[in-house]
């Protein structure tokens, strides 16, 4: 594990003696979003197995969701934005995260609001399963309110980055991107992964994955299984390569 020297000095009867104390280097941190109608026990195992790679990982509930389910009528998405970014904010102060490799790992409606969040916050990578899209109008109303029909026929339409806010926010990040379709997906059909693609035209990396025969909600074991192992996967090639960075800048810093 990568590790950082501070020189200190120690007092002791009424001299000064040098020392060095030795620190595990900051560590990247992961956010965990669900989506509408989910909780955050969704994501629990498997943030247990990131934390495993020496991550410190947050998973909680938005508003409307679990415990404050009778909210689920009321509550819009800017509300749940700021759900967001307080637990984000919650994970970014933990005295052993780096605040400039956060990784934000969304499903669906979180995966959309994942987006959203890095025009607001450092975000240095976004695990994108089946992001929803939503239209820019009616922000401020309540979810459960808007038109059904009518968001399943804007969410076949092809659609530029400038057209939508979260595309554009995609359009911006000019980080590391995983982009998780699932093949039977009724909810948030092809199109909508096809136009967050497109988005992505400065992202230092995009991983497109495809989970085969697989619904929107992953309702059998094998593909939530199958976006597990992709998820895995491809955290620990991000958060080795981010490790591996620091080691060499502390390398440097010591030459």
């Amino acid at each position: 594990m990568p590790t950082r020297d501070e020189k200190i000095d120690i007092a002791v009867d009424e001299q000064h003696i040098a020392g060095t104390l030795v620190t595990p280097a900051a560590t990247p941190g992961v956010l965990f979003i669900h989506g509408w109608g989910g909780s955050q026990s969704q994501y629990l195992n498997r943030a247990r197995e990131i934390a495993g790679l020496g991550c410190i990982c947050l998973t909680f509930d938005l508003r409307g969701h679990a415990r404050t389910e009778p909210q689920s009528e009321t509550v819009s998405r800017e509300d749940n934005l700021r759900d967001i970014i307080a637990a984000y904010e919650v994970l970014a102060r933990h005295p052993a995260v780096d605040r400039e490799a956060i990784a934000v790992v969304g499903s669906s409606y979180g995966g959309y609001l994942a987006t959203i969040l890095s025009t607001m916050r450092p975000v240095r990578w976004l695990a994108l399963r089946v992001p929803a899209l939503y239209k820019d109008e009616d922000w401020a109303m309540p979810k459960r309110k808007l038109d059904k029909s009518e968001l399943a026929a804007y969410r076949k339409r092809s659609l530029s980055a400038q057209e939508n806010r979260a595309l554009r926010a995609c359009a911006d990040f000019a980080g590391d991107v995983l982009l998780v379709e699932s093949e039977h997906d009724d909810i948030v059909p092809h199109p909508v992964i096809k136009n967050y693609r497109a988005a992505f035209e400065k992202a230092h990396s995009l991983t497109y994955r495809v989970i085969e025969g697989a619904d929107h909600g992953l309702s059998q074991a094998i593909w939530q299984e199958s976006y597990t192992t992709i998820l895995v996967k491809w955290a620990t090639e991000m958060m080795l390569g981010a490790r591996g960075t620091v080691a060499a800048s502390n390398r440097q810093a010591a030459e």
